[in-house]
């Protein structure tokens, strides 16, 4: 017996669309990193998956952007984040722990990983701030103070 087929009569929310276009880029970043590593990052081992992107969340506030990362099990030390040309990278390597059983499954994502995000234009690169707590890395980009359009005078 067929079912009949059930079709919304409104179009994609537009919040959708941004979202399944994120992933798509956020799934074109991790395809790119593990078939062309940048350069200055060493090949994968034999097996290994390459560089990942964790997942993130970007809140654009009055002052400020905010980008959280969930890096479960993540100590400080293996994390780093620069800025480098505009550009915010946050990455680092989950190393697999010492077991002394049979892993019966396994589905955490280990190795090396990669976030990267550009900049938009009006932000604070010098006054960057980021924390790490309860597995989510919070990063802190200040908004710049802009100048407020004013008139200017056509003389001549």
């Amino acid at each position: 017996m067929t079912l009949p087929a059930h079709r919304s009569r409104g179009g994609v929310p537009v919040g959708d669309l941004f979202h399944e276009l994120h992933d798509l880029r956020t799934r074109m970043d991790q395809l790119m990193h593990s078939t062309f590593p940048f350069p200055g990052v060493d090949f994968p081992e034999p097996g290994a998956t390459g560089a990942w992107a964790p997942l993130a969340d970007v809140e654009d506030t009055e002052d400020a952007y905010l980008v959280e990362l969930e890096l479960p099990g993540v100590e400080r030390d293996q994390v780093t984040v620069e800025v480098t040309d505009g550009e915010l990278d946050v990455h680092g390597e989950i190393k697999e722990k010492e077991r002394t059983g049979v892993v019966r499954r396994h589905t955490r994502r280990m190795g090396q990983f990669d976030y990267r995000t550009s900049l938009p234009p009006n932000t604070d690169t010098e006054h960057i701030s980021a924390e790490l707590t309860n597995g989510v890395l919070t990063v802190r980009v200040p908004k710049t103070k802009r100048a407020k359009p004013h008139r200017i005078e056509i003389t001549g």
